[in-house]
């Protein structure tokens, strides 16, 4: 159960908020520099601004009444919503007067926030794994057929990666020696080719302009209260780390990599915050193997586990090369080379600048593609060790 305020609020993201910002996004592709939203559609800014203020207004008023994780989650993605739309058509006191410092919406998103442990602004889970259809539609920014395309491909290859670090933590009580390793290694590479094929399609489908000037946008940072906060990213839930962790490719005690995690933790679910945190302190796999390598190497049923093993490291390893290769490279880093200066502010959802970004996500890639580099530390060795047993 939800309050009367926060289903007109609800109701609203649900329907004349889509609308309008489908509206804005019309109106900028219309343009001839696709990126510059100034004086475009006052009206509608104006509009969208006062009404979300008069709907979070009252809500704070009511105060945030106890109506359990699920309302009060939903309730913080809503208000994300409209702070993330706010800054995405850069809505400044010309358009929206005093309204536009978003005070309510602020001292809302950082109430509940707080309350449920989570960011104080939507992030991923909001628009994927936890977003409610109503008569067979979710909540989105806008209509456009690219966002449903983006959401929908991020949301099963989100829920693949869940399938596959599932499968790999039942590994842990067993060892991966257990006659039975191999069936949940077999489940976790089904689960990953999930996740390839979703890449695939997902590049296949996805118009690169309408994401780059219409949907990315809504990602990017900005400020709640006097802070600024990152965008939502696809890989903030905890599946992609414990497979990172329990295949032993990335390891927490690398300051890049545990940086990595400190700063994704509050944009996860409080339950993937738990699971992240119990998966830092077990041992890898990798290290599971290789600490029994010496006495069981030339034993056949050790290098069947060791063969169902690097099916997935295999297999983790190449969704990897797809996110960076494939979607980065054609999404991100291409169009951007055709963005006029003055749009380079924010072009990431991260913060960072690009060039930055991608050096540190092609390090990311490396890693978890056991890739032989002399600059970072990675498995390319002990993985190599592993795959002559099954040469």
């Amino acid at each position: 159960m939800i309050t009367p305020n926060a289903q007109a609020f609800d109701d609203w993201i649900r329907g004349r908020f889509c609308e309008i910002n489908t509206e804005l996004e019309n109106l900028y592709f219309a343009r001839e520099d696709k990126a510059d939203v100034h004086g475009v559609g006052p009206e509608l800014k104006r509009e969208l601004c006062h009404t979300g203020r008069d709907l979070i207004a009252s809500l704070v008023k009511e105060g945030n009444t106890d109506e359990g994780f699920e309302a009060g989650f939903n309730l913080l993605g809503n208000v994300g919503f409209y702070m993330a739309a706010c800054a995405r058509h850069e809505i400044g006191e010309a358009e929206a007067g005093p309204s536009a410092h978003l005070r309510e919406a602020s001292a809302l998103a950082m109430e509940v926030g707080a309350s449920l442990g989570v960011t104080p602004r939507f992030a991923t889970s909001h628009l994927t794994t936890h977003n409610l259809a109503v008569n067979g539609r979710y909540k989105s920014f806008t209509s456009l057929q690219d966002e449903y395309v983006f959401v929908d491909y991020n949301n099963r290859g989100i829920l693949a990666y869940k399938r596959a670090a599932e499968a790999l933590l039942k590994v842990l009580p067993l060892g991966v020696t257990h006659p039975i390793a191999p069936d949940l290694f077999e489940a976790a590479h089904d689960a990953l080719e999930a996740v390839r094929r979703s890449n695939e399609q997902l590049s296949a489908k996805l118009d690169v302009d309408r994401f780059f000037y219409s949907v990315r946008p809504y990602y990017k940072p900005h400020k709640v209260g006097f802070n600024t906060y990152r965008g939502a990213n696809a890989g903030d839930f905890a599946g992609i780390n414990v497979l990172d962790l329990l295949l032993g490719l990335c390891q927490s005690n690398q300051a890049s990599y545990s940086q990595l995690l400190v700063e994704k933790f509050l944009y996860m679910m409080p339950q993937d915050q738990l699971i992240l945190r119990d998966c830092m302190r077990q041992t890898s796999l990798l290290n599971s193997f290789m600490t029994a390598l010496p006495e069981h190497g030339n034993a056949p049923w050790f290098q069947a586990n060791v063969a169902s093993f690097l099916k997935v490291v295999d297999a983790f390893g190449e969704t990897s090369r797809q996110h960076h290769n494939m979607l980065v490279e054609r999404f991100i880093r291409v169009p951007s080379q055709a963005l006029a200066t003055q749009h380079h502010d924010n072009l990431t959802a991260s913060g960072p600048p690009l060039p930055v970004l991608l050096a540190g996500l092609e390090k990311l890639r490396d890693q978890r593609c056991a890739a032989p580099r002399e600059d970072i530390p990675t498995r390319y060795a002990d993985v190599q060790a592993l795959r002559a047993l099954i040469a």
